[in-house]
């Protein structure tokens, strides 16, 4: 059986990727998907660091301050949990975005990951990034919208 603590281990994995990420730090937020498949609308697309770092440095536009000036906000997780080392976890994200001293929704989806235990705590083992639902004006956050 899991208890709390597992809940905020996987909650804080989610939003450590969303403050990595929005703080242009792409090699980091690879890192977190080490040992991970990634997947669009549940076609595996590529495996581990180097690909996600990859992505991220050919998808997102990153300003003279460093960072995408993006605020990712993680919410509405829900854990299922298949046995005390693995779990299947559904999200939702929201994009703000930083843009000529305003502040806009540039997109919102949600994230399918699973995440398994390992001695150094939990890890993603896959995210399926294929399900954005609502896009704004991302002319200032992404090179290509797809």
């Amino acid at each position: 059986m899991t208890d709390h603590a597992d809940h905020d281990a996987i909650c804080t994995l989610l939003y450590r990727y969303a403050e990595l990420l929005d703080g242009g730090d792409f090699a980091a937020v690879g890192e977190l998907f080490a040992d991970a498949d990634i997947a669009l609308r549940g076609e595996v697309t590529g495996r581990g660091a180097a690909h996600v770092r990859a992505m991220f440095e050919a998808m997102v536009i990153v300003h003279p301050d460093g960072t995408p000036r993006t605020r990712h906000l993680i919410t509405n997780p829900i854990i299922e949990f298949d046995g005390p080392d693995h779990a299947h976890v559904r999200s939702c994200y929201t994009v703000l975005q930083q843009r000529d001293g305003r502040i806009e929704i540039v997109a919102s989806g949600r994230h399918l990951d699973t995440v398994t235990r390992r001695a150094e705590g939990w890890i993603f083992s896959s995210r399926d990034y294929g399900y954005l639902d609502f896009v704004g004006d991302t002319s200032d956050h992404l090179r290509a919208s797809g």
